[in-house]
């Protein structure tokens, strides 16, 4: 243990001396950003007493005797946290409004990873602005988000916060706001991205205790994908354990931190629990008889900050010999390697992001470019369901609008949510595109309203869906077809559909806005609406971005990232963790209501000429898409592959690549997309790596999973 503060600074000025550093500037080793990493963070642990140590496994690991600030946590999963329903500000403190995107459910609509990295960039700006600007001063720097956990059952609570069921869209997204969080300057972050939530966490119902059961090769080809994109290929090195177990050991001490995510992926950074996820190790899985043994165990496994009150666990884990000073000094090294990165432990002047929000101008979240970046996320995240010729609507000839419906005049916002600088309701939107003497809104069918006002009018809107908060308690709906953390959904039925029923029968142009956090099984309007549309909540541009699209301003493009089914009773049980019992796209075997990768147009699209090139380490897809219609619009040109020949179970088809392009009318363009060979390969238990196996493979490019357009194949060497 450190108890001799003085000897060590002593100490600390005769290096300096020796090694020729300027005392004046840099009085410590660890404040010289031109030292080595590993040197700096060894010689401030030298200097911190027990105390400050223990104190530093809080998501703060300030240290003021040696002026070091530290970054806290932020939650960020679709803009800055600081407010909304759960007030994420500091405890009395004032909410400052940010820029909020529709849910990541939304985001991963987009198909688009480059707005998905400007979207991570501009929280990035934000959150630093909100950190150093000495009007607000206040937040921090590590961004919890994404969630790279996969969305493989619809029922799941909190299918809000995750970009869909497929690994590889899912960790190419995941990857992708990364990079928009952390920056690109190569010796400094933005902010750290920290994934949540590791691993397999998809149920809500008994998490505390509940075990994620599953094989090696589900581990690392499904569950771990994502995660491992983001980590690899995005840059992140934080993340946070899950609450539930994996194959009967907590996520929290499980083994998988050192043997893969340090072991495999060289995550050196930030690992946290869950809020409460250190005390649910004695309380709900019963892994140890006191907190003592567990905070001696959780630390060995590799967290290093703690979302919990852990401080007396920590105490006495040291006084009974579960814990070294030594064990928390080596848990300590990656939470400072994150805020070198952070440019925490420099001079102000050296970190160019520290100039960021210290120069005084606008809130960034009033600028031009952050609210047109809002937009244009709520507007690729809409997703064309159905379209029987109602839509797009024209403004010029329309007289009445009916809108309907209890969504229809609010901008919902989730437990994640900040607070939006401003709200546009669909109403308000429509109302722009029209004008508020031309709309009729009937939030409800009180005393016939809803339908009085569709008999008067040329179309009617109905907006249906669920409410991110429930309005019940925190671990119950009262509605069983909804969900949110803590409560599962028991029920994929719209409990209000019958709603766009009455309105139908008097107004034969009827639409559907489905807005909602997640799949509903809306069979009947499917089968009679003639056009449906979906899209999620929380997006501050929600109005302006739905308006133009029933319009015509703007041509939908958005593609559905989860399989949709017709019913509860497609699914496997819930705690099913085996996807190869007809789980997601890759293993479903029935008739889905909306296959996976599912999305209309205003426009049509051709495939031609698909070549398939093998290189070195990638395979070369190219295809010729052409614009067919009268509208310039986007193609989510997607691409599948399959193993005929592999000597173990493969999936269906799974995705590897795709891309999201705008053609004009007539326009005609070659889209090359590039397969990683690695991306073929399958997890080999016996050789405990990945091996890509010689054989031929299928190549599949569509406008959906259930829509292939055009095949090929390659043979692997």
């Amino acid at each position: 243990m450190t108890k001799n503060i003085g000897f060590n600074v002593i100490g600390v000025f005769l290096w300096l001396f020796l090694s020729g550093v300027t005392l004046t500037a840099q009085p410590y080793p660890f404040q010289n950003p031109d030292l080595d990493a590993e040197a700096r963070i060894d010689n401030l642990l030298s200097l911190m007493t027990l105390d400050e140590k223990v104190s530093a496994l809080s998501t703060d690991p300030s240290v003021p005797r040696l002026g070091v600030r530290g970054a806290r946590h932020i939650e960020g999963y679709h803009g800055v946290a600081m407010g909304g329903p759960a007030n994420w500000a500091p405890k009395g403190a004032q909410q400052v409004p940010t820029t909020q995107f529709p849910q990541a459910y939304g985001m991963g609509e987009t198909w688009d990873p480059d707005l998905i990295r400007l979207a991570g960039e501009i929280e990035s700006i934000e959150a630093r602005y909100i950190f150093q600007n000495p009007k607000w001063h206040k937040g921090g720097l590590v961004v919890r988000a994404p969630n790279a956990d996969l969305g493989r059952d619809p029922r799941w609570g909190r299918t809000e916060e995750c970009f869909g069921e497929d690994p590889f869209l899912v960790g190419t997204l995941a990857a992708a706001f990364t990079r928009g969080l952390q920056g690109e300057d190569p010796k400094y972050w933005r902010t750290a991205s920290l994934l949540k939530h590791f691993l397999a966490n998809s149920n809500e119902a008994g998490r505390d205790s509940s075990s994620s059961n599953f094989d090696e090769r589900l581990f690392h080809e499904y569950y771990a994908a994502s995660f491992r994109r983001a980590v690899m290929l995005g840059g992140a090195n934080a993340y946070m354990a899950a609450y539930n177990a994996i194959n009967g050991v907590p996520a929290h001490i499980n083994p998988m931190h050192h043997d893969i995510t340090m072991g495999l992926w060289d995550v050196n950074g930030i690992i946290c629990t869950d809020g409460g996820g250190y005390r649910l190790l004695v309380s709900g899985h019963k892994a140890f008889p006191d907190l003592n043994t567990a905070a001696g165990a959780i630390i060995k496994a590799g967290i290093n900050q703690f979302l919990d009150d852990y401080r007396e666990g920590v105490y006495g884990a040291l006084a009974n010999g579960y814990l070294s000073e030594k064990d928390i000094d080596a848990a300590l090294k990656g939470v400072y390697r994150v805020m070198i990165k952070l440019g925490q432990l420099d001079p102000t002047d050296s970190v160019g992001y520290a100039s960021i929000g210290r120069e005084g101008g606008a809130d960034p979240w009033t600028t031009l470019k952050h609210r047109q970046t809002a937009l244009k996320m709520a507007r690729e995240s809409i997703v064309l369901l159905k379209n029987e010729g109602v839509l797009p609507l024209e403004a010029a000839h329309v007289t009445k609008v009916a809108v309907i419906g209890w969504l229809a005049d609010t901008v919902l916002i989730d437990w994640y949510s900040g607070l939006p600088p401003y709200r546009i309701t669909p109403l308000d939107g429509i109302k722009d595109k029209v004008g508020a003497q031309s709309v009729i809104f009937a939030p409800n069918n009180n005393y016939n309203a809803a339908v009085d006002a569709a008999k008067s009018a040329d179309v009617a809107i109905v907006i249906l869906g669920n409410n991110p908060l429930t309005n019940g308690k925190w671990a119950d709906s009262p509605d069983p077809a909804q969900g949110k953390e803590a409560c599962d959904r028991k029920s994929l039925t719209l409990y209000d559909e019958f709603l766009v029923q009455r309105v139908l029968a008097v107004n034969p142009n009827t639409i559907l806005v489905l807005q909602s956090s997640f799949p509903y099984a809306i069979n009947w309007s499917q089968a009679h609406v003639p056009a449906i549309l979906h899209l999620t909540h929380n997006a501050q541009a929600t109005g302006t971005a739905l308006a133009d699209v029933l319009f015509g301003d703007y041509n939908p493009g958005g593609r559905l990232t989860q399989t949709w089914p017709k019913s509860e009773d497609q699914l496997p049980p819930m705690m099913e963790y085996d996807i190869r019992k007809g789980r997601t796209y890759m293993y479903f075997d029935k008739e889905p209501l909306y296959p996976f990768g599912f999305g209309l147009s205003y426009t049509t699209f051709s495939y031609q000429s698909l070549k398939v090139t093998a290189k070195d380490d990638c395979i070369s897809v190219a295809v010729k898409l052409k614009n067919t219609g009268n509208r310039t619009g986007d193609e989510v040109v997607q691409l599948y592959v399959s193993f005929p020949q592999s000597q173990v179970e493969r999936p269906n088809k799974a995705l590897k690549g795709f891309k999201r392009v705008t053609l004009m009318p007539g326009e005609s363009k070659t889209i090359d997309i590039c397969i990683n060979k690695d991306d073929l390969a399958w997890w080999n238990s016996q050789l405990n790596s990945f091996v890509v196996e010689p054989g031929r493979v299928n190549i599949l490019v569509g406008a959906s999973s259930s829509d292939i357009r055009l095949k090929g194949s390659l043979e692997l060497q």
